[in-house]
């Protein structure tokens, strides 16, 4: 573990920044599209812009809309903005926030609140997809609203089958993804919002990926389910702008039907010796230079911008199936519609985990999914230039797996296969928890390494669950 205190004095301002861009060596390489999550980069002149709005508003602060009336007015037109690509009416209203994560909490709070108030709901429950977003099971955990799981199809769908029989008096919400990040599917938001019309419970439709993709390639005349508020029963939506919407990080929002919903989603204290305390969203200090950096974004792009980039990007994603399903051994996951997909392997003599590991050896980052395992890749239009490249190594990654079987009980795919296949959960739950908290000890932020000559992880836990298993007979 390296320490680091305060300089006595400080430091060449130079310096610093040299030092800190050092830090970055062995980052993922975004910039020339070998990064596959995370990141979504167009150019450098892009960031600068986004960069030069952000630094005009860096000190500013949106906890009170009534000093800081230029970032109101920022995110007004933001929602505006927002409200006419979702198809929403005159009454559509919304607040910008950090991230999706906190769009995604700010939903569960607020229609938690509303069933309270409105129902006197106590012991809450909400209906999700399996494949919701982690974001929905945070939560869950931390506003205290059980999750209730709509399966899945034979092909990866959610199935909405059972969804009028699962709802009873204390669900306070309905979940639906456009798409949902596992394998890319937009979720039957229509007749989610047919059943929640019916029912006379909230759907929420966590665009956060889509929000600024999926109207542009609705535009470059794309055929994609309806999801936004065209449906009735859809009465909120998320979406990231720095996502697709290529603004600075720090920058999503949740739009709602109507002023009678949000008005659940805000905080006011009315007896704190400061004064009377208004939040709309969970921040409290909300930074200006995220809604700068957002709005100037979206005048530079503007319609015919991101129309440019949803069709370099579906043009991306087209190759990538393409080339995906004519690997010998490979098959798409589900019915990806949208800039995600993932796949996993059609033979078992494909150890997916296994061509992940050669894919990252080939200076590729990418990302693991399970039940089923895969690989999964979040397309932008910067990826286009690189899809043969990738096809390529990927094709020769297959191949040296296919040819070399212990490569699956080797590296990251031993830890992965065991992490995604070990019945006990709670022992990975646990391992991952210790692990993850290491990482955040002062002057620490490194993953701890396997000593020399140690059992590797996945033994460790083989063993464990070896035992667990004599102990049960």
């Amino acid at each position: 573990m390296t320490h680091r205190s305060l300089p006595g004095r400080g430091r060449n301002a130079d310096q610093v920044l040299e030092e800190l861009a050092g830090f970055a060596a062995d980052d993922p390489d975004y910039r020339h599209g070998r990064t596959w999550s995370l990141v979504y980069h167009l150019d450098e002149e892009h960031e600068d812009f986004a960069a030069r709005a952000y630094r005009m508003y860096s000190s500013a602060n949106g906890l009170n809309p009534a000093a800081f009336r230029s970032l109101k007015r920022l995110e007004s037109e933001i929602v505006s903005i927002e409200a006419g690509l979702f198809h929403g009416g005159e009454e559509t209203c919304g607040v910008l926030t950090s991230g999706g994560t906190e769009s995604c909490l700010l939903a569960v709070k607020t229609y938690r609140d509303m069933a309270r108030k409105t129902r006197r709901v106590r012991r809450p429950n909400m209906i999700l997809p399996a494949t919701a977003h982690v974001a929905w099971f945070k939560a869950s955990e931390y506003f205290g609203v059980k999750a209730r799981l709509l399966p899945m199809t034979a092909d990866y769908a959610t199935d909405i089958s059972r969804l009028k029989r699962m709802i009873d008096r204390n669900t306070v919400m309905i979940l639906g993804s456009a798409p949902e990040y596992p394998h890319g599917t937009i979720d039957p938001i229509a007749g989610m919002g047919a059943i929640a019309a019916t029912k006379g419970v909230p759907l929420h439709v966590d665009a956060c990926v889509g929000g600024f993709i999926l109207p542009f390639m609705e535009m470059n005349g794309v055929e994609l389910p309806a999801w936004d508020f065209r449906v009735p029963g859809v009465t909120s939506i998320s979406a990231d702008l720095h996502k697709y919407g290529y603004a600075a990080k720090g920058a999503s929002s949740i739009l709602y039907r109507n002023l009678d919903l949000l008005k659940h989603q805000m905080f006011v204290y009315q007896d704190w010796p400061g004064g009377v305390f208004a939040s709309p969203a969970l921040l409290g200090t909300r930074p200006g230079g995220a809604y700068a950096a957002a709005w100037a974004v979206l005048q530079k792009l503007g319609i015919d911008g991101y129309r440019d980039l949803a069709a370099r990007t579906t043009e991306a994603v087209e190759a990538l199936k393409a080339g995906i399903l004519r690997i010998d051994g490979l098959r798409l996951l589900g019915r990806p519609r949208g800039p995600l997909l993932s796949y996993g392997a059609s033979d078992r003599a494909v150890a997916i985990f296994a061509v992940a590991d050669q894919m990252e050896r080939k200076g590729w980052n990418v990302n693991r999914v399970q039940n089923p395992d895969g690989i999964h890749a979040m397309v932008t239009a910067r990826h286009l230039a690189v899809v043969p490249d990738y096809l390529a190594d990927l094709e020769e990654a297959v191949a040296a797996v296919r040819a070399d079987p212990s490569l699956a009980r080797s590296g990251h795919a031993a830890t992965y296969g065991m992490m995604a296949h070990v019945p006990l959960r709670g022992m990975v739950k646990a391992r991952v928890l210790d692990t993850f908290a290491n990482m955040y000890r002062a002057g620490g932020g490194e993953l701890e390494l396997e000593e020399p000559g140690t059992p590797t992880l996945p033994e460790r836990w083989m063993a464990k669950y070896v035992q667990w298993k004599a102990r049960r007979g």
